[in-house]
């Protein structure tokens, strides 16, 4: 078997328009194509043995063996690593459940789809699913626990921590969408310019000064004295003499910890001698130059979490120790509570499993105990300072039972510091009493405080922390999204993007669109090249400028990465034509329709799908989409308009010649085709259609139609605005047409334009593309026979497959098999056969290129436009007829002239 190539798409895509992100993987299965599973001796039986989970799958059965039952009776083996891909990730705890395998056109060729929880994990889920399939086949035995370790290590690493992975969750439940940024703690909540961000837990509304203040304990414990706080007493000292000193000021028992550090690193408690305060200045020491000591306060350690000034949950943290039982050395003894399965490594669990460091060194050694050592029955070692669940120590909710009074302190101290997400840690010997009455303290603030001890506490009721953020990211009324206006389509694509940008740009928004021309932001290119997919449209969502974003979406992204975001407001399909078929899996104009569909049908229920009602294909469309329906047509007396129209339904229509909304019983006149600079006086009517497209998207923007009607009057067409879209260069005898064109039904909209324009004469420059079928290729020379009284057949330079002259070949045949006979000349290089054209242009010729290089030939049109203007000027003067008065001087007249 062999993989040709492995996808990851996220957000809806031709698969699945739910599935948030799926793995689709191209997949050759060779001779296996002629051999199902009961043609292969006992590979029913060393799969029932390998993986026993693969009962669960009903698959098509709809019952729990379903799978099993078509193994024994026979499928094919792609259909088999689509199921083993499932089950490999349900072992390694993913959650995993949807899959299809689709025939790709090709013999033995095949789609495997399933799901995935992030892009790394899920590609190597597919590798190990074709490599257990073929050990399956060969009998190789397979350790099927080294391989779900694997995954499941390859999702950890990609996925986020337990605090930013209940933010995201939280933000789920919620509708608010998310965008992944630098790494897996960096997240982006909304779109546009109603996002917020997230680092863990920092927020984009954190204080940078109030984080800079609490990370330098010194400086912390200053500003909380300052404003009487009650803290434990203290100084911060850099030698061995200052500490002496302190000493003799505080006495005995100290706490000695490191001015900057986190996560209890370089802290010693509970010292009572010189000796141990020594060893604890050195510990600390190697976190800090400043070390902060203070005064031990007997009592407990207590995590007060505050959201937007608020108290959102309290835990009393124990640091993490183990329990003598007079046989056990304490290495054992840690081994013992690892055991525990709900300790894992880091943050992937409950708790996290006990790892001796350096404050464990050092406590043992101030003992004199080492890890072989065994405790006496019912004795209590601690192995850290730091109560920390990273450090293995454990936590229990005891948010009911803070005081009010202390509620108030940790709101106030949160004000103080300025953070709006924070950890507060109190020592006290309780929290249901007032600090005054227990003599507790305040012994330091946190920022971007773990949530894991709150979410999932050893003992007591899980706390969803996560929702006051959300609460405070995004209070009530406050979007998280902004209008996504989607278009796809065959044809017109880019134009209609870009109509509908320019009017939602005069409607004073601010607009970020994609093309495959570019991304732009109010008309500001950021990135240049073909920009149809989803990292581009990701782009512009992630842009805070944006408050719309007009997206056009490819065929090409749509397949290979889905449409990068979770759903849009409007829903834009152009129209369905033969183009880009025999590629990857779309062979015919009802696969590409059930491409091009997913932007409708992933319009939420709120929402507009655009549709054109001129389009069998398109029209269809409307049967699946679930949101409102506008229609727009070219004909005024189309009766899928009129019945949907008296429906309540919108449409947009070419009403005797003029752009026309109706709105069930309201009727709306925009603008007569002729006033419309983009229709060319009317003549263009495949630009009509994008008109139409566009008029219906900004009015269920709520712009208004005058507005629209402006709008549409100063979008004029240009090699600037439309680049390669009806680019028109005008000569004195002859104008050139510059256009992109390169399927049939593209040529035949340019017929019709030629036909309606009064040109005496037309050229044609065509060419073939080389990833196109045999049968288009074809059909682009026989249009082209009809239209043009001469053509040139170019080439392009990049072939895309195709060797020199093929495609110019097939062309030159469909030229051939029509009843019209132009001339036809082969000048490969596009230049070079534009030259040709124009110096052998008839006055009154109308030069057709279909273009690759249009800023090339842009510019050198450009050029020659303007010589031909300085051309003119210097004709005209020397055209300048002098005159002479017969009473004045030769040498007068000439200084007057």
């Amino acid at each position: 078997m062999n993989i040709l190539n492995i996808n990851v798409l996220s957000g809806p895509n031709i698969w699945s328009v739910q599935r948030p992100r799926l793995v689709v993987m191209h997949l050759d299965i060779e001779g296996f194509e002629h051999q199902p599973t009961n043609k292969i001796e006992g590979f029913y039986e060393r799969i029932t043995a390998l993986m026993p989970g693969l009962y669960e799958h009903q698959c098509s059965e709809d019952e729990p063996g379903g799978f099993f039952v078509r193994i024994k009776e026979g499928t094919w083996i792609g259909h088999v690593i689509e199921h083993i891909a499932i089950e490999l990730q349900n072992l390694a705890g993913i959650d995993a459940g949807y899959g299809q395998t689709r025939g790709a056109g090709a013999e033995g060729e095949y789609f495997v789809v399933f799901d995935c929880a992030d892009e790394e994990s899920g590609r190597l889920t597919a590798e190990k699913a074709v490599l257990i399939a073929q050990n399956l086949i060969d009998e190789i035995e397979t350790d099927i626990d080294k391989h779900v370790e694997e995954i499941r290590m390859k999702n950890f690493e990609n996925s986020p921590g337990p605090s930013t992975a209940s933010i995201l969750k939280e933000a789920a439940s919620r509708d608010i969408p998310t965008i992944k940024l630098e790494d897996n703690s960096s997240w982006q909540l909304g779109y546009g310019c109603n996002q917020k961000r997230i680092a863990a837990t920092i927020t984009s509304s954190t204080s940078i000064t109030g984080v800079e203040t609490v990370c330098d304990k010194e400086i912390c414990r200053d500003l909380l004295m300052s404003m009487s706080v009650p803290i434990a007493e203290g100084a911060a000292i850099e030698t061995l003499s200052e500490l002496k000193h302190s000493i003799d000021s505080l006495g005995f028992p100290l706490v000695i910890k490191p001015a900057n550090g986190n996560q209890g690193r370089g802290v010693t408690t509970d010292i009572t001698t010189m000796e141990q305060a020594e060893n604890a200045f050195k510990f600390a020491t190697t976190i800090s130059n400043r070390i902060i000591v203070e005064k031990c306060i007997p009592g407990f350690d207590y995590r007060l979490l505050m959201v937007g000034g608020k108290l959102a949950a309290a835990a009393k943290r124990t640091p993490p120790h183990v329990v003598g039982d007079g046989m056990s050395s304490i290495q054992q003894l840690i081994n013992k509570v690892n055991s525990d399965p709900k300790r894992g490594d880091g943050h992937e669990s409950v708790l996290t499993k006990i790892q001796p460091g350096p404050a464990t060194t050092f406590i043992l050694s101030q003992k004199n105990y080492t890890l072989n050592t065994i405790l006496k029955s019912g004795e209590k070692l601690y192995l850290d300072y730091a109560a920390n669940l990273s450090k293995g120590g454990t936590a229990e909710d005891v948010t009911g039972l803070v005081h009010p009074s202390v509620v108030k302190t940790a709101e106030r101290v949160s004000k103080i510091t300025g953070l709006d997400i924070c950890g507060i840690d109190f020592m006290a010997e309780t929290l249901t009493k007032p600090l005054s009455e227990t003599g507790g303290v305040v012994l330091e603030v946190n920022a971007a405080p773990g949530f894991r001890m709150h979410l999932a506490p050893s003992k007591g009721v899980p706390r969803n922390v996560a929702s006051p953020v959300i609460d405070m990211l995004f209070p009530e009324g406050k979007s998280s999204r902004i209008p996504i206006i989607a278009v796809t389509g065959t044809n017109g694509k880019t134009t209609t993007t870009r109509l509908i940008a320019h009017i939602m740009k005069e409607a004073k928004r601010r607009v970020g669109y994609t093309t495959t021309d570019g991304v732009y932001v109010n008309d500001e290119l950021l990135m240049k090249g073909d920009c149809g997919g989803p990292k581009s449209a990701q782009l512009i969502l992630k842009d805070p400028t944006v408050d719309t974003a007009v997206l056009e979406c490819a065929r090409g992204g749509i397949l290979r990465a889905g449409l990068g975001f979770d759903r849009c407001d409007v829903g834009v399909v152009t129209n369905v034509t033969s183009d880009h078929l025999g590629i990857k899996g779309i062979h015919t104009l009802d696969q590409m329709a059930n491409l091009k569909s997913v932007v409708p049908e992933s319009v939420h229920h709120t929402g507009y799908a655009v549709l054109n009602a001129d389009d069998d294909r398109v029209y269809a469309m409307r049967k699946n989409v679930k949101c409102k329906q506008v229609l727009f047509s070219m004909k005024d007396d189309s009766t899928r308009l009129r019945k949907h129209r008296n429906e309540g339904g919108l449409c947009v229509v070419l009403n005797n010649n003029t752009v026309t909304v109706w709105d069930g019983p309201d009727t709306h006149t925009i603008e007569h085709i002729e006033n419309i600079p983009l229709s060319f006086g009317g003549r263009a009517k495949f630009m009509t259609e994008n008109i139409l497209a566009a008029v219906a998207v900004a009015y269920t923007q709520n712009v208004s139609p005058n507005t629209i009607r402006r709008s549409l009057t100063t979008f004029t067409p240009s090699p600037e605005l439309t680049p390669g879209r009806m680019n028109l260069f005008e000569f004195e005898d002859y104008d050139v047409l510059v256009d992109y064109c390169h399927n049939p039904a593209g040529l035949e909209a340019i017929k019709e334009f030629v036909d309606n324009s009064p040109y005496l004469y037309s050229t044609g420059i065509i060419c073939g593309i080389g990833d196109r079928r045999e049968e288009d290729n074809f059909e682009i020379g026989r249009i082209s026979a009809e239209i043009f009284c001469k053509i040139i057949i170019r080439e392009d330079t990049d072939l895309r497959g195709k060797t020199t002259g093929e495609s110019p070949s097939i062309v030159k045949r469909g030229i051939e098999s029509s009843c019209f006979n132009p001339p036809v000349v082969y000048i490969p290089d596009e230049k070079q056969a534009l030259m040709f054209a124009m110096e052998n242009a008839l006055p009154g010729t109308l030069i057709m290129l279909c273009v690759e290089h249009i800023e090339q030939v842009t510019d050198m049109l450009k050029k020659m436009q303007l010589k031909e203007r300085k051309k003119e000027k210097s004709d005209k003067q020397d055209e300048k007829v002098i005159s002479f008065d017969k009473n004045l001087p030769l040498e007068i007249n000439m200084l007057q002239q």
